[in-house]
């Protein structure tokens, strides 16, 4: 863990992208908000993500036109392994992204990597399935067109600094939290032999994360390897964590920190955003030690996740499987976005999950009132009447707030789950 910054690794923090997932304009938006520098995204064809809302053309058009008018780029994703059919319509969805002016296209087979030179202007990404775990395949990214690689998960820190070196011109991305995949960076059939769909085509129904049993070939009944009474987990990932380490991964060489998330709600987008973005802030101003970091991963926590990991980053000793449970814990509930800050102090609120009139409510705010509690003593509707118990999702209401904040903030509270020992996994 780095606490002394050198003025370097000050000077390229500030140069430093957060790149953030965005599953929709409501999470662009709130990954914008809280301090993003880009978001990555989907189309309704040709990413990985195809349960997440992911966005139609226009809508496409629409997220660039407001992430540019904050200074913030979108990339978006065509990361299958196409098939010949794939091809069909890829020039004319290509000519959709040059119209909206989107700022690279992330890629991962090498056809799909072709057709794009060859049929646009695109500036391209190689994504992290391409599997890029060495110096030479970087090298021939580069050379082949490609302005930025994704690298694998499965590079540690010193090999990347070693690709750095080697290849100065490219700009290297790195995943630096969210959740990791158990085979190797994605590519895997788990999810299309067991349920007949293709995780290499955004379908992946996480087989990795059910409960398995072991049965010898011969021998009746199943072997015993219970890790605790609630079974294993033996290909459950634990969750990626490199807070405490971006002043290495800068001095290595990354120049884009990507949080994984496009599937998980605002609320997670929020809170993982805005620690890595108080982060850098403050690696670039000097200040990022121990108090801090001690801060921010105890936010980090509020989100929804499983035990942390540095991956293959470092020389973890400690297994990188997490073996209690294949879900999340979840120690905050997401109450409420703000959507707008009364003149009297009031604030007037979305709600996303039920809360009353006496509950304690805690603050994540791009302002210094984040991170406070108040308790509620006033709650209206927008006809002016009290309402007690707030149960109905999405309704706007106004609540007291002693604290400055601005809309697009977030509200939770602690998850009464989390106490009993019975988390729930709202992502």
């Amino acid at each position: 863990m780095t606490n002394i910054i050198s003025e370097n690794t000050r000077k390229k923090a500030n140069n430093v992208e957060l790149l953030a997932p965005a599953g929709n304009m409501e999470k662009l938006q709130t990954a914008i908000h809280f301090g993003a520098n880009a978001v990555y995204l989907a189309g309704k064809r040709y990413g990985l993500r195809a349960y997440a809302d992911n966005f139609d053309d226009g809508e496409i058009e629409r997220a660039v036109a407001y992430a540019h008018e904050r200074n913030v780029k979108v990339y978006v994703t065509l990361n299958i392994f196409a098939s010949n059919a794939d091809f069909d319509g890829l020039h004319d969805y290509l000519a959709v992204l040059e119209r909206a002016q989107v700022d690279a296209v992330l890629v991962s087979d090498l056809g799909v990597f072709d057709f794009v030179r060859s049929h646009s202007s695109l500036r391209i990404h190689i994504s992290t399935q391409a599997n890029t775990t060495n110096k030479f395949a970087a090298d021939y990214w580069r050379r082949a067109g490609a302005e930025r690689v994704v690298l694998a998960r499965e590079v540690p820190l010193r090999e990347i600094a070693e690709i750095s070196d080697y290849c100065p011109d490219l700009q290297l991305e790195a995943f630096v939290h969210g959740a990791m995949c158990v085979s190797y960076s994605g590519r895997c059939l788990m999810s299309n032999y067991l349920a007949h769909r293709n995780a290499n085509r955004g379908e992946c129904v996480q087989a990795c994360r059910w409960q398995w049993e072991v049965r010898e070939v011969g021998r009746d009944g199943f072997m015993p390897v219970d890790e605790d009474e609630r079974g294993t987990y033996l290909f459950n990932s634990k969750d990626i964590n490199m807070l405490a380490h971006l002043p290495d991964l800068i001095d290595a060489g990354v120049v884009s920190f990507k949080l994984e998330g496009r599937m998980k709600s605002s609320f997670y987008v929020a809170t993982v955003t805005n620690a890595y973005r108080r982060a850098l802030d403050a690696i670039a101003r000097g200040e990022f030690h121990s108090e801090l970091i001690a801060e921010l991963e105890a936010e980090l926590s509020k989100a929804s996740h499983r035990e942390y990991t540095t991956g293959f980053y470092l020389d973890e000793q400690s297994s990188r499987q997490y073996y209690p449970s294949s879900k999340a814990l979840e120690t905050y509930k997401f109450i409420a976005v703000v959507k707008s800050v009364n003149s009297d102090g009031a604030v007037t609120i979305e709600q996303r999950n039920k809360f009353a009139i006496g509950d304690v409510l805690e603050t994540l705010s791009v302002t210094d009132g984040t991170n406070k509690t108040f308790t509620v003593t006033d709650c209206r509707d927008e006809q002016g009447r009290t309402v007690e118990v707030a149960n109905r999702v999405q309704q706007l209401l106004t609540i007291n707030c002693p604290y400055s904040l601005s809309a697009g903030d977030i509200l939770r509270s602690r998850n009464p789950a989390a106490a009993s020992g019975e988390i729930e996994n709202n992502k």
